[in-house]
Parts: structure tokens; sequence; C-alpha cells
């Protein structure tokens, strides 16, 4: 069970940076707390050998990009090289602790970040595992994360949507290196790519699992794994997403009833269909049809 005790903030660090060191202590409007990605903190650090943080149990995201030199970085449960030019995101909430190592340097730029969508980003950034990132074009990240320095050293009233629009293109760019993007981009393999044809042409059909799986040969649980790896979500959702388009395209253009469109859809049971439909949309079919048509 775990205790007040470990709900506690645990931060422990030695601040041996350079005089020309820049670190942001900042603190969102309530504006930006409900409707933004936002800053915490941010900084750029010249680093020596005396430099560490270990933290706990802190409501923040750190991202770190190594300018150059390098850090190192213990993290759920495995220790990382920070190397010049590579990217890492953080969950503060977790253990962690990053240092320069002895006789060495480290320069880095960082954030820490809270607000919007940014568990579902990190989730899904190391939805295969965490790693560091090496970006191919590491300008990006640098640029971005100077610019936000930049920016909240000198605020005005769009500073925080700046902040914000920024902080997305980055986790963008780490969602794009994520371990398996490559592979599914250039290497899907044909019988994903047909059975992702046959969900879009045939989804009024009977179309199920099994069945898909008859058809290309391959076991249920083999094709569930390979289309979940390669396509980000299950052949059941993608399944009933092309089912409810379709029938928000009927609900708005013509003049059928629900139990009709729930049989044009592919879907026989008029009250699977509402909740399908409602725990997707948040309105009933009806309540979607009074708003949109």
């Amino acid at each position: 069970m775990r205790t007040e005790k470990d709900n506690r903030l645990v931060e422990h660090y030695s601040p041996a940076w350079s005089e020309d060191s820049v670190r942001l202590i900042l603190t969102p409007t309530n504006a930006a707390r409900k409707t933004f990605f936002y800053l915490q903190e941010a900084g750029y650090f010249k680093t020596d050998e005396d430099y560490y943080t270990e933290r706990r149990n802190l409501h923040s995201y750190l991202l770190i990009y190594t300018v150059s030199g390098r850090g190192l970085l213990k993290y759920q449960g495995e220790s990382w090289e920070l190397a010049a030019g590579s990217a890492v995101l953080i969950d503060c909430m977790d253990y962690h602790r990053y240092r320069c190592p002895p006789g060495e340097h480290w320069e880095l730029l960082w954030i820490h970040f809270y607000g919007g969508s940014a568990k579902g980003y990190y989730e899904q950034i190391f939805s295969s595992g965490f790693t560091p990132f090496m970006p191919d074009q590491p300008f990006i990240f640098e640029s971005a994360l100077k610019r936000l320095v930049a920016v909240n050293q000198r605020k005005d009233r769009f500073t925080e949507a700046v902040s914000s629009s920024l902080i997305v293109s980055l986790l963008t760019e780490l969602l794009f290196m994520r371990p398996d993007e490559n592979a599914v981009y250039s290497d899907i393999p044909d019988y994903i790519k047909a059975v992702t044809r046959d969900i879009e042409q045939n989804f009024r059909n009977e179309l199920t699992l099994d069945s898909l799986a008859e058809k290309y040969s391959v076991s249920k649980y083999h094709l569930s794994r390979e289309f979940k790896k390669y396509t980000g979500t299950t052949v059941h959702e993608s399944l009933i997403t092309a089912r409810i388009s379709y029938a928000k395209e009927l609900l708005c253009y013509s003049g059928k009833t629900v139990g009709e469109i729930a049989c044009a859809c592919g879907m026989s049971h008029v009250s699977h269909f509402i909740r399908q439909f409602e725990k997707r949309e948040g309105l009933t079919p009806l309540a979607y049809r009074r708003e949109w048509s």
C-alpha cells in the first residue's frame, strides 16, 4: 500500500552550473492552466561534474536536450547516457536522477511543463517502452527550446499561447521518433494493408476479427497484435470508428431512422449502436442529428 509519505515530493540537487546559465521559474495564469500546455520552469545550463538532480512525485514533465558533453540518467530502473544531440522526456512523478559524469561537462536546454494532454502524449510516445531519442534534425529541438526560454524572458500577452504551440511541436516530433515508427511507415505487411482496406470498404458487412483472420490465413491473436503494432489501434476499434463516421453522415444527410442507420452501418443491435455512438461522441445519435443537421 502506498502511504502519504510515499506521495511526498522528493527533490535534491546541486546547483553546479555556470554564471551565464539561465533558470526561469514561471507561474502560469489560470487561463493557461485551463487551456494550454504551460511552462513551469525553463532554462539553459552549463554544468560541471558536481551537478545532479534527483526527484520523484512532482506533477510535471521534463524535456531535456543535450547541447554538448553528456549526462547520465537513472529512470524506470535503468541507466541511460544522454549524449550530445539527444532528447529525453521524463514523467517527474516517477523517481529519476540525472547528473554530469565525473571529469566532464554537460550543456543542456530543458523545460518543465504540464497541462493539456501531456500525459496522453507521454503514453503515446513511449507506448513501446521508454528510451531517449537522437533526433535526425537536432536543430529543431535546440531552436524550439531556445525560443521557449527567450519568449518567457520577455513576456507579452501571447507568450503562453506561443509557449504551448512550441511544446506541442516538440512533443509531436518525439511522437514521430517512436522506436516502432520507421516500421509503421516503411514496412507494413501486405495483409495488414489488405485488412485496413477491407475495413474501410466493407464495414457495413458482418466483419469480425475472426472472419478477417480466417480470410487472410493468420491466427486472430497474431492479427490483433500486428494490426495494433502497425496502425496504433485495434481491428475492433477501426471497425467501430468506420461505422460511427458513416452513421454521422447518414444522420446529417438522410432521413433514415436510428434503427435503419444502425443496420446500414453493419450494427444489427440498435441499443449497441447507440451505446457505441454516445461513448465516442458524447451525444446520442438523435442529439447529434439535432445539433449538426
